[in-house]
């Protein structure tokens, strides 16, 4: 299994550009108490995801969404629905899979007629938007076996387990068209997402682009064409951050990153805080201890030790 060792602008949005070559398949076990801030943060990408906890327990927020799961239970995500998952309890051992895939994969776009008979009406079913996989009855029990089958196969790697995958995702799928055919869904509408969520979307990729400069409350705003005040209530309902929290928070997982890339803006603590769009030394300082529960400098010596758990990484992309 693969360490799921990405940046923010490979997952901030991914694109269509990074799929269909080799193996479409991410599964990756992770341990929450091993990413920083103990959590998968905010993100969305062109994969359904599902999660599956092993142990442990989750909080789960999507939109409008928050789910608690337990060990045994899971999630299964459509395309570009922005998530997070924090543990319950940060100071017991939470582990989940991730499992990705494009659902190219099943049917290919390149087939106009498979695609919008099969994919279509799941892709833009705004009731497939997210699906909790537990046992409470047999249609989501389906869900959950056929998901757990197919990490299963992905963990042993048997000879001609791709195959045996796809047979399972196609499965899978033909479970979730249980549900979308019955919507009369046309296959020209789109699952509806929420005004708020595509507001705060615009405002991640701003921040990604000027966190490193002064950001005021009122540029943000004007470039999701909103009211100050009402910037700060989609940041609020979507993230549960204030739009300024937030823009801290990126900014000191921006600088553990370039700490473990040994970036040359990283060797001093000075030159760290100001290329991630800190004045203020001491006020960087601060803000790294209480995000990540060590100082810069003590940060420096784990990484430069190797004694940083690699997934430490794998999440930083939005905080």
């Amino acid at each position: 299994m693969q360490n799921h060792l990405t940046t923010f602008s490979d997952h901030l949005k991914n694109t269509d550009e990074n799929v269909g070559f080799g193996y479409p398949i991410q599964l990756d076990n992770i341990e929450l108490t091993g990413l920083q801030m103990h959590r998968i943060p905010w993100h969305w990408h062109v994969e359904i995801e599902a999660i599956v906890v092993q142990t442990g327990e989750i909080w789960f927020f999507a939109d409008d969404t928050k789910l608690r799961l337990s060990a045994g239970q899971g999630i299964l995500i459509n395309q570009n629905i922005m998530h997070s998952v924090h543990p319950v309890d940060k100071n017991v051992s939470t582990i989940l899979y991730t499992l990705e895939f494009h659902p190219s994969f099943l049917f290919g776009y390149g087939n106009p007629m498979m695609s919008s008979k099969f994919l279509s009406p799941v892709l833009h079913s705004s009731a497939l938007k997210i699906i909790k996989l537990h046992q409470e009855d047999s249609w989501h029990q389906k869900l959950l076996d056929a998901v757990n089958h197919i990490i299963s196969v992905n963990q042993t790697k048997k000879f001609g387990f791709e195959l045996v995958t796809k047979s399972y995702l196609c499965q899978l799928w033909s479970f979730l068209l249980e549900k979308a055919i019955p919507e009369n869904l046309s296959i020209n509408s789109q699952a509806p997402i929420s005004l708020d969520e595509n507001r705060v979307k615009a405002g991640l990729m701003y921040i990604q682009e000027h966190y490193s400069e002064h950001i005021t409350l009122e540029q943000l705003a004007d470039f999701i064409h909103v009211s100050k005040s009402e910037c700060c209530r989609c940041f609020k309902r979507i993230l549960q951050f204030s739009p300024f929290e937030y823009i801290m928070r990126f900014r000191i997982l921006e600088a553990a990153t370039l700490i473990q890339q040994n970036d040359p803006s990283a060797h001093t603590i000075s030159s760290l805080a100001f290329s991630v769009g800190f004045n203020n030394t001491s006020y960087f300082n601060k803000l790294f201890k209480q995000y990540l529960y060590c100082t810069p400098s003590e940060y420096k010596r784990k990484a430069k030790n190797d004694s940083l758990n690699k997934n430490i990484s794998s999440y930083s992309f939005i905080p």
